[in-house]
């Protein structure tokens, strides 16, 4: 009987558990497929990019909503090192509330959107306020959805390139877990954070990684969700700290906020998001791979487990002693976030499941849907 994340088919549907379960699974073979299509299609899509990269004084917004929007957080800061662009991180749900506060108009501009469905009407909005304000604007979509609006937005139009997932990638559960990944190795793939040439290299390893942890972290999700804890704290520093707003995320939603989640940075959460921790809290600490942050996320792992406030102190690291090891060779933060994400989310599943919900849909009354609805856009000025 085909088995994901350690549960049985049966189980899993029984359990409205099989398309999360699946997705989460499938995530380092979508990881080598779209570095294979990028690297094999770098001619239609290369020169264009680098033309517009080298743009003086150019701006790189990073946009989406919700999860989407994570994944520019996440990127942002190793892109800036590596690549020396301005890029900046922005929620398309903050363009569409204030777009003069956002979108510069000085600025050259790439709009590079992450959209699962390309059909959030906040994508959609942001992608035409740029169009309406911005005098030398250009999009980079990522979507999974070849379909959606943004998708058709992007035919013919010389001003935009679109890439698409491979198959399988809009996930079709509640929460993006495939989706986000696979957009996120586009964008890093794209954007130069590794050189094209040694891509399929690094996510290979990086794939093959998870795929042993696959193997191995299922159970011991499963076991740390069988602690009902009922608050779960999320650390990280620099672009790990965007990564723990998705980990945070990922929990809620899955378990239909039933668990009260936090996010912060290693030095932030001493600023009074603190008060957080206590003895029904969980906190795992992504841990940086670049020494000198290193040292202030081992102060702050220390820090927890020496007070004993917290039952519960997870560290996900590459070091010997560390709660959950990686063991990636030459492992930087940038690809670290994808085993990182990977456990936090098989612990969002399990989470959900103890908690007696359904993890494809965990609001089956519908407050929250997949593609969000309720939102009225309304015409700017101009």
């Amino acid at each position: 009987m085909m088995t994901y994340l350690d549960h049985d088919q049966d189980d899993l549907v029984a359990h409205g558990a099989s398309h999360t379960a699946r997705e989460i699974s499938q995530q380092p073979r979508l990881w080598r497929e779209i570095t294979t299509t990028l690297v094999k299609s770098a001619a239609d899509w290369q020169p264009w990019l680098s033309d517009l990269l080298a743009t003086p004084n150019l701006r790189v917004v990073m946009t989406g909503a919700g999860t989407s929007a994570f994944a520019g957080k996440t990127l942002a800061p190793v892109l800036r090192e590596r690549t020396g662009l301005r890029i900046d991180p922005v929620a398309t749900t903050d363009i569409v509330g204030d777009p003069q506060a956002w979108l510069d108009p000085r600025l050259p501009t790439l709009l590079v959107s992450f959209a699962r469905s390309g059909n959030s009407p906040e994508s959609v909005a942001a992608v035409e306020l740029a169009d309406q304000l911005l005098p030398d604007c250009r999009h980079l979509i990522l979507t999974c959805n070849p379909d959606g609006a943004l998708a058709r937005y992007a035919a013919g139009n010389p001003r935009v390139r679109c890439v698409l997932m491979p198959d399988g990638a809009n996930d079709q559960s509640f929460a993006m877990t495939s989706s986000f990944t696979s957009m996120f190795v586009a964008a890093a793939v794209m954007l130069g954070a590794v050189p094209l040439t040694e891509a399929a290299a690094r996510i290979e390893s990086v794939a093959a990684l998870c795929e042993a942890k696959l193997a191995v972290w299922p159970k011991q999700a499963r076991e740390l969700a069988a602690g009902r804890f009922e608050r779960v704290v999320y650390l990280g520093s620099n672009g790990l700290a965007g990564l723990a707003e998705e980990a945070s995320l990922k929990l809620l939603e899955l378990t239909a906020g039933k668990i009260a989640t936090r996010f912060d940075s290693t030095l932030g959460v001493r600023h009074g998001p603190k008060f957080m921790i206590d003895a029904r809290t969980c906190v795992l600490v992504f841990m940086s791979a670049t020494p000198y942050t290193r040292r202030y996320d081992d102060d702050l792992y220390a820090e927890l487990v020496g007070n004993g406030i917290a039952p519960q102190v997870i560290a996900l690291g590459t070091k010997d002693g560390d709660t959950l090891q990686v063991e990636l060779p030459d492992a930087d933060d940038l690809w670290l976030a994808l085993p990182y994400l990977l456990f936090a989310q098989l612990f969002a599943f399990e989470a959900s499941l103890a908690a007696g919900l359904t993890p494809d849909n965990p609001c089956p009354t519908g407050e929250v849907n997949r593609v969000v609805q309720g939102v009225t856009i309304y015409p700017y000025p101009n």
